[in-house]
């Protein structure tokens, strides 16, 4: 096979990952403040994103460290414990504008000043901020997450800044459609956000985001995303790579750090917690599904991995 007559590959790894991540009915607020204040984040939300518009503030998480975010910056918060976002660390102890982000938790939701768009003490202060906190549905999400720092920083120009500034602006006068159109900022934020980090990580970003781009991965990848429930082995992948059986299983390993049929595997048990959610579906069909020829094999396999049966699993997405 030519190399370089080889077909595109559409596999998109993050932009799955990231369907079960989106700002539809998002916590989103646009803050403009003058020193001193702290913004208390308690939604427990799997992903807040910031983008620091003009001034800066200083991240206080839950482990104890800090990281200063200043205008241009993007920060990406990862992790379900509350944290704070203060204009400087020493604000906490002082006397100072205290605000609180919890629309996703029991109890009382959103109440004005938050739920009106633009807030904050001074209209004319230093500091504006674009702040998102991002519900997740399913498990989908959760090798992404297991991806990122607990915080990750990206920086933009001055004209991203100026054209979020603007969206937000006109998004606070609360004109039809404002709800979409901030969820929709917000979601290409993130994309972008998180592409950027991840093209600066170089070799150091996890396998599933490079492997697509690899000519001998790649298409073995989008052969197993395509069809999962095929009876893939290494040497059908090999041929779909065009490549031999050695240098395929070599090359794979090298770049995804997993074997080829550990990483199908893996892909399987992901595809079938999101099918295992639609109760409509009997574990037959979704032992079917990934690529199990009856739901004894399906169920044995899944609970190797996943440390419950199918059955079980279902119960306790259920519960939640």
């Amino acid at each position: 096979m030519d190399r370089s007559s080889s077909t595109l590959v559409t596999v998109d790894p993050l932009s799955k990952l990231l369907g079960g991540i989106r700002a539809e009915s998002a916590v989103l607020t646009h803050a403009v403040l003058e020193a001193p204040w702290t913004i208390r984040f308690a939604d427990r939300a799997p992903l807040t994103m910031m983008t620091v518009l003009s001034g800066g503030g200083t991240l206080l998480l839950a482990d104890g460290s800090e990281r200063r975010i200043s205008a241009g910056d993007t920060a990406v918060v990862r992790g379900c414990d509350p944290f704070l976002l203060a204009d400087r660390a020493d604000s906490v102890a002082l006397p100072h504008a205290e605000y609180e982000i919890a629309c996703f938790t029991e109890g009382p939701k959103c109440e004005a000043p938050l739920g009106e768009g633009r807030w904050g003490n001074d209209p004319a202060g230093e500091t504006s901020l674009i702040v998102g906190a991002y519900r997740a549905s399913g498990r989908r999400h959760e090798r992404l997450v297991r991806a990122l720092p607990p915080v990750l920083v990206v920086s933009d120009d001055a004209e991203v800044c100026a054209w979020m500034a603007s969206v937000a602006g006109d998004a606070a006068a609360r004109p039809a459609g404002a709800q979409a159109m901030m969820d929709r900022l917000l979601d290409w934020a993130l994309v972008c956000t998180l592409r950027d980090w991840f093209d600066a990580q170089d070799a150091d970003a996890p396998g599933w985001y490079r492997g697509p781009a690899d000519p001998v991965v790649g298409p073995a990848l989008e052969a197993m995303h395509s069809n999962p429930d095929a009876g893939w082995t290494v040497a059908t992948l090999a041929a779909k790579a065009g490549v031999s059986r050695a240098l395929f299983a070599k090359r794979f390993t090298e770049v995804m750090g997993q074997s080829p049929l550990a990483y199908l595997t893996e892909c399987r048990m992901d595809e079938a917690e999101e099918l295992l959610a639609d109760r409509d579906l009997t574990v037959a069909q979704v032992a079917k599904a990934v690529g199990y020829a009856d739901a004894f094999g399906f169920s044995a396999a899944f609970k190797r991995h996943r440390g419950l049966r199918p059955s079980d699993f279902r119960g306790k997405v259920a519960s939640f």
